[in-house]
């Protein structure tokens, strides 16, 4: 009877999700530490939503080390718990758990695209229907599992699951497109921006194609084989690659200084030309003591202008894309 048992595929998937979900869930952590003592002047709605994630994060990682526990070592050498008995309850709320850190990132998510899209409601509204759609279908899943929480009946669920996930799937997809549609248009011709612009089109690609492709996966496996853990493997990380990908973005702003510090030589605004030694003066009738007509004055003695300016600045990398260069109704 013990045979019937496939040790490997379900303790053994669990066991190897657990432990990636733990080095996973210590990049996050070091990443959260890293924000604090980086950023400890932030908002206090960014410092709330990360302690909430990391506090959810370690919720989801106590009932995954919980539910292995349970059937690794309390139930050691009694593998007909997993046929006979019901799933162990941490086992089935973590599912929900890790749903509810993916909506609270994917949200946020859809707040950089209503920022980007210059509050496109349609597109925005598109994300944020799609991510609640998720959540709800995870629920959902959640509560028939509680209603008939056995492994044999995992099978019965697969519909309600595949749309779960593929939901999730089609945000993640949906978002990074969007993402990379809109940041597209703040494009100006200048190096400096365009640069920043393809740094965040990259970002956004590749944290939503990665995140997609976990869920994918962890779709794949459910589907093919619903009677085994070797979907938690990858579901066991997913929700932790959600909060890794929203702590990247919080920590991409970067303390800038000693920017600016070089001598400058060409255009200085209102005030004329520098070239080598001679200062060339602009038009400026119209105003008081102003010359009538560009001059040049000729310094018979080298003189040297050198511009001196330290900047410490503390920036969202993304708001370098719409200053300086963007146009107004981008700033």
């Amino acid at each position: 009877m013990a045979s019937l048992i496939p040790v490997g595929d379900t303790l053994g998937a669990a066991f190897i999700g657990f432990g990636f979900s733990c080095v996973v869930f210590g990049v996050s952590t070091n990443q959260v530490f890293t924000y604090f003592q980086r950023y400890h002047g932030d908002k206090m709605f960014y410092k709330f939503v990360v302690l909430l994630i990391w506090t959810l994060e370690l919720i989801d990682q106590i009932f995954i080390g919980h539910a292995v526990y349970f059937y690794t070592i309390t139930n050691y050498s009694q593998p007909l718990v997993l046929l006979l008995d019901r799933v162990v309850w941490t086992l089935i709320v973590q599912l929900t758990v890790g749903a509810i850190i993916g909506t609270i990132v994917r949200l946020c998510f859809a707040m950089r695209v209503w920022r980007f899209s210059q509050r496109n409601i349609p597109v925005t509204a598109a994300v944020v229907a799609l991510t609640l759609a998720e959540l709800g279908l995870a629920i959902a899943y959640t509560l028939r599992c509680f209603q008939n929480p056995f492994l044999a009946v995992l099978p019965n669920l697969k519909l309600l699951a595949s749309l779960s996930l593929g939901a999730g799937v089609l945000t993640d997809i949906f978002t990074a497109c969007a993402l990379c549609y809109f940041l597209r248009k703040f494009r100006t011709g200048h190096k400096r921006a365009d640069s920043l612009v393809n740094s965040l089109q990259i970002y956004a690609v590749n944290t939503g194609a990665f995140t997609a492709a976990i869920s994918l996966l962890t779709l794949i496996f459910y589907d093919l084989r619903p009677r085994n853990f070797q979907f938690l493997a990858f579901y066991f990380i997913l929700s932790k690659l959600y909060a890794i990908s929203l702590m990247a973005t919080l920590n991409t702003r970067r303390v800038i200084r000693g920017k600016g510090t070089e001598r400058e030589d060409g255009h200085t605004g209102a005030s004329g030309n520098i070239s080598g030694n001679r200062f060339y003066v602009p038009h400026t009738s119209g105003y008081p003591g102003a010359f009538s007509s560009p001059g040049e004055v000729s310094i018979s003695k080298g003189l040297e202008i050198g511009i001196h300016h330290e900047v410490s600045v503390s920036t969202d990398i993304e708001s370098q894309v719409v200053s300086p260069y963007a146009h107004p109704y981008m700033r």
